[in-house]
């Protein structure tokens, strides 16, 4: 049975051996692991699927490896019901242990040639699309988040309380609380229905981005390979699977490559990869490795197999129905408002608990006809709503759905909220080089023959010039090489496209592969050799081999005349096999013992040839040119035992390719960097963020490019080695160690440390050795394994810092996943895909959008916060304290606080949302997330400590002056608890109170119109940052906000019928303009305090600025 212990569950990352050898006893570090967010994009087959409106906020992306081999949340009862459940259902199945000639039969298909056109629509038609069923959805819990998410609930509860405090216990009932209680139910459903627009939007454009990335695949149709996309594929197709592909569907094996191995951790938690096979090898389903089951990976090797089961048909499919989606967990950004929602609910609940007990134990006694039950009941519920930042979850929501807004313009996918939080803290990018740094469009430039160097051009005069000499029997040496590059060749080119010109064409392969196939057939057709050689064994190219090798048999004697020098073709007998090898020129030229001369004879290779030969690879190299080395070697067949079908074939091979190759030729190839990498790394390095080379190639290609890319901005002769890091304890550079200023990150004023590393010197690095290299500046990994770069993104996380990998690789998958951000390339690996956290679907560049996005969702909801804060809680606060404590009049009526939280407020905190970069936003330092708080002292002060405290004496003062004006002395009402002078009439007084209260409510509007201007940048002046004229800049959504705002005052203060019931009163025109004043009393202010910040970056207000 398929295994869905525990444990297996945890292992989330992909192993790529039995133990992790690059694994070192370092720094400890948590446990990494992929939680749900409650953010992110839905998906139950691959990284395209169908979108469910129904889940959390704004939307979840699930991965049937997420449910079943991570889903911690899950129990172990339901996932053994689920693998119980899919045993039964494929009990009867027996596409694994029937002939490959029946399933032809049963599909009616054919290997040769596929299936046709037609047969293909119909079985569309029949079977349907190879997707799977979309999610049920769950309206009434959908309906139900939508009320109760964010502070819904305390609305409901304040709005039931009030109802409570107008009947029954009013005595009279007061109309003012009857409409207070209705304006908390209408803000309860206004909420909700904003909830259910919110997450119809982002639900939409989630959806729009998943459809941007093609899940296609390779399939032979109508005797052609084609390429499909995946959810058009239907039983009886033939797939082509090689290294780094997801298998689309289940497939039985027809032909498989010795070194073949797929991971299925996502359906067993397995994370060790099983090798393919052709032949069953367990009666059960589910555990034989001849069936490829749609979700798992090809780690290694390639293979062919015909298509048994499409969409829920599918082991993938049945068990995805069978489980349900994972609990979804918290982001950190969420945590952080989780952790300020619960300081501000505390503060709120000490708050209330304060006023009940003034209440109890001395107003009740001392003064009972001051504060009744009713009014302690709207008092208490005025407190909880003031202290609440009801604008809260709805800035959240616009900030999350303008992001992904903004990352869908951007071509960028990603996959969860988590994404974009880490990408405004991350501190290093480790890139790979091949595809993500380069073009991934290579092409040959130049070949070397012996000692003979030539480009391309000059191999083809010179093959045609020699003729290739079939009439005498020798074929030359540029035709020895031609022979080698096309037929030690994974590369397929492309049916459709061969009528096009050769660098038009299209080729199915790597692209080291293909830039060799097009110079094979720019010197003669690739074809031509094929038919004359039949393949018998192929060991593909992989990370740690770092070659590829292929036998072959003689088909047509016209072949060895093409590939072999006369000498070696007169020997050669039609059972012989001819052993071709490619690879990198430091493993494989001490294998060779001959060497193919420019007249294509094979002689031996001396130390002073092979000398030469280094000396040209390392000046290619030095150009930034990857060096392949091609070699050849004939085995008798009187040297080989096994049967190339055999798994001891493969160790014979192994054991031939180790020595008495001869070395036909070295081939150099170019591919040049994207255009806009070295701008990206420029401005990234100012971002401070450290951008390293992770790459396979060897060392001084890694560094020529690494220069080219602005990695590396030091001159050659400045650039270190291994022997700059000491083993010794005492050199070690450590926070108390002088010499730490040699090799620490480096400030704007030093100079840069570079240096450059190959993985065979990694794995001698002790831990001082660690500690040293990673404050290097500019580093360049060469010559890595798999292992070796979980190995660096591990240090590096060792040493708090937030990790960045990107890449396109099979080999790049495990540090992809275990990095703090996996960042892969739209054109990557399916395996690389879908072990990233974030897709860039067109350029490299988008990551620098992606990062000032991460940062700016960050600051726009601290911007918020500081908005919400002033008004809506501290200057709300104090009326109802000064009621209580002091026996004032409770300045501003709970009514007019509602209205402050839920209406006047709300909008102006929304549209922060939509604030733009500010231009320094790229010149910070990262983010901390240990150290940097969403809401921190620094904010408190600004919010409280000065805003706050501006806004509300000034507030008390414009309501107590009026009274003052009014004949209401500040002297009569302190401490009286209600009791007025006989001079001062009842009636008189309490309207006069309302306009009192109204006054109050008009200098937070209008002075929150400034704190909303001050707040639209942190260091910023509002002259770089203006809100209009400035498209870069401008955020034309703040006047319509304050307009609201305005409407809003005016209409609950100036229409009579309110008037009367809710206690309100127009304003004198001067209190609107009183306030104005004020505020542009702020806004210079903050203006100063900004000044000095830029002016005195290390002065006491830059320390206290938030």
């Amino acid at each position: 049975m398929v295994e869905f212990s525990e444990e297996k569950q945890k292992a989330s990352r992909i192993q790529w051996t039995d133990a992790d050898v690059e694994a070192a006893d370092g720094r400890p570090r948590p446990a990494l692991h992929r939680s749900n967010s409650n953010i992110s994009i839905n998906s139950v087959h691959s990284r395209r699927g169908s979108i469910d409106p129904a889940s959390a906020l704004p939307i979840q992306y699930r991965t049937v490896s997420y449910q079943i081999a991570e889903s911690k949340e899950k129990s172990a009862v339901e996932i053994q019901k689920a693998k119980d459940s899919a045993a039964k259902e494929f009990e009867n199945l027996d596409w694994h242990t029937i002939a490959p000639n029946e399933i032809y039969t049963r599909l009616s298909t054919s290997p040769q040639q596929g299936l046709s056109t037609e047969q293909a629509k119909r079985r569309l038609t029949e079977y349907g699309k190879n997707t799977p069923s979309p999610p049920p959805t769950r309206y009434f819990q959908q309906i139900f988040g939508y009320f109760f998410k964010g502070f819904g609930s305390i609305l409901l509860v304040g709005s039931v309380l009030v109802f409570v405090s107008w009947k029954p216990l009013g005595e009279p009932p007061s109309q003012a609380n009857l409409a207070l209680a209705i304006v908390l139910l209408a803000v309860f459903f206004i909420q909700a229905a904003f909830n259910a627009w919110q997450d119809w939007s982002s639900s939409r454009v989630m959806a729009s981005i998943t459809t941007m990335l093609p899940d296609s695949c390779l399939l032979l149709r109508d005797g052609t390979q084609v390429t499909v996309v995946a959810s058009d594929i239907v039983p009886g197709d033939f797939l082509y699977i090689k290294a780094g592909n997801k298998l689309p569907a289940d497939v039985r094996f027809i032909e498989i490559s010795s070194d073949a191995k797929l991971d299925r951790s996502i359906l067993t938690g397995e994370s060790a990869p099983l090798p393919g096979a052709v032949d069953s090898t367990d009666d059960n389903y589910l555990e034989t490795r001849c069936i490829g089951m749609q979700g798992t990976h090809c780690v290694s090797g390639s293979g062919i197999g015909v298509v048994v089961s499409t969409g829920d048909s599918t082991v993938f499919g049945k068990i995805a129905k069978m489980t349900n989606a994972p609990k979804t967990g918290m982001t950190t950004l969420e945590r952080e408002i989780l952790n300020f929602v619960i300081i501000i609910c505390s503060i709120m609940l000490t708050m209330i608990i304060v006023v009940i007990i003034v209440w109890a134990a001395y107003l009740r006694k001392a003064h009972p006809t001051w504060i009744n039950v009713p009014t302690l009941i709207v008092d208490c519920v005025s407190v909880a709503i003031a202290f609440i930042p009801e604008g809260l979850p709805i800035a959240l929501t616009a900030s999350l759905t303008i992001t992904a807004n903004l990352m869908r313009k951007n071509k960028i996918l990603c996959k969860s909220l988590k994404t974009v939080e880490t990408l405004g803290a991350v501190s290093v990018i480790c890139s790979d080089k091949t595809g993500t740094l380069t073009k991934n469009k290579m092409y040959v430039t130049d070949c070397s023959i012996g000692m003979h160097n030539m480009d391309p051009q000059t191999a083809r005069d010179e093959m045609y010039q020699y003729g290739q000499s079939v009439e005498n029997g020798r074929s030359n040496a540029v035709s020895q090489l031609r022979s080698l590059a096309g037929l030690c060749n994974a590369g397929e080119f492309d049916a459709a496209t061969m009528k096009l010109p050769l660098h038009e064409r299209k080729i199915n392969g790597d692209a080291t592969d293909q830039a060799i196939l097009r110079f094979s057939e720019s010197l003669g057709p690739v074809s031509e050799l094929r038919q004359m050689w039949k393949k018998t064994f192929e060991l593909a190219f992989n990370s740690k081999n770092k070659y590829m090798i292929r036998t072959l048999e003689l088909v047509q004697d016209k072949g060895l005349e093409l590939a072999l020098p006369s000498t070696e073709a007169s020997t050669f007998r039609p059972q012989d096999t001819l052993l071709t090898i490619k690879g990198a020129p430091d493993i494989l030229i001490g294998r060779c013992t001959k060497y193919t001369t420019v007249e294509g004879e094979s002689k031996v290779l001396d130390d002073a040839t092979r000398a030469k030969i280094e000396e040209i690879k390392n000046t290619w190299s030095s150009q930034g040119r990857r060096v392949i080395l091609l070699a050849r070697k004939t085995i008798f067949k009187e040297q080989i035992r096994a049967m190339p079908s055999s798994s001891q074939f493969e160790e014979e091979v192994l054991h031939h390719a180790r020595e008495g190759l001869t070395l036909v030729g070295i081939v150099g190839i170019v591919d040049p960097p994207r255009d806009e990498i070295p701008s990206v790394v420029k401005i990234l390095r100012g971002a401070g963020i450290r951008i390293f080379m992770v790459t396979g190639d060897f060392a001084l290609t890694a560094q020529a490019i690494a220069a080219e890319c602005g990695i590396i901005t030091n001159p050659p002769h400045l650039v270190k080695n291994i022997s700059a890091l000491s083993r010794d304890d005492a050199y070690s550079i450590s926070d108390s160690d002088p010499e730490k200023k040699t090799v620490q990150v480096s400030a704007a004023n030093t100079p840069k440390t570079s240096i450059v590393l190959s993985g065979h010197e990694m794995i001698t690095l002790n831990e001082y050795q660690w500690e040293q290299l990673c404050r290097y500046d500019e580093i360049v990994f060469a010559r890595t394994t798999p292992e070796q770069k979980l190995r660096i993104v591990r240090e590096f996380q060792g040493r708090d810092e937030i990790v960045g990998m990107t890449g396109d690789g099979v080999n790049d998958a495990p540090s992809l996943k275990a990095a703090d951000i996996g960042i892969a390339l739209g054109s990557g690996s399916d395996i690389a895909i879908e072990a990233a956290d974030m897709v860039l679907l067109e350029s490299f560049s988008a990551v620098v959008e992606a990062v000032q996005y991460g940062r700016v969702v960050f600051d726009n909801l601290k911007k918020t916060i500081a908005y919400l804060l002033p008004a809506g809680s501290f200057s709300e606060f104090w009326p109802v304290f000064t009621n209580v404590v002091f026996g004032l009049p409770q300045v501003l009526s709970s009514f007019l606080m509602i209205i402050i939280c839920c209406f006047t407020d709300c909008a102006a905190a929304t549209v922060l949302a939509y604030e733009t970069p500010e231009a320094d936003v790229l010149l910070r330092r990262p983010r901390k997330p240990k150290v940097d708080r969403l809401v921190d002292w620094k904010l408190m002060l600004q919010s409280y400590g000065f805003i706050g405290v501006i806004e509300t004496l000034t507030s008390f003062a414009m309501s107590y002056w009026y009274l003052q004006r009014s004949g209401i002395p500040f002297n009569d009402l302190w401490f009286q608890y209600g009791s007025l002078p006989d001079t001062i009439d009842q009636d008189y007084a309490n309207a006069r109170l309302a306009e009192a209260s109204s006054i109050y409510f008009v200098n937070l509007v209008v002075m929150q119109w400034f704190n909303l201007m001050c707040l639209r940048t942190r260091r910023l002046s509002i002259f770089q940052h203006p809100p209009a004229f400035n498209k870069i800049t401008q955020n034309l959504y703040l006047f319509p906000a304050i307009a609201f705002a305005l409407v809003m005052a005016i209409f609950w203060l100036y229409i009579p019928q309110l008037q009367s019931v809710l206690g309100t009163s127009s304003v004198p025109a001067e209190h609107f303009f009183l306030p104005a004043a004020f505020g542009l009393g702020i806004l210079f202010l903050d203006e100063g305090r900004k000044y000095a910040v830029r002016r005195w970056p290390e002065g006491v207000l830059a320390r206290c600025a938030w």
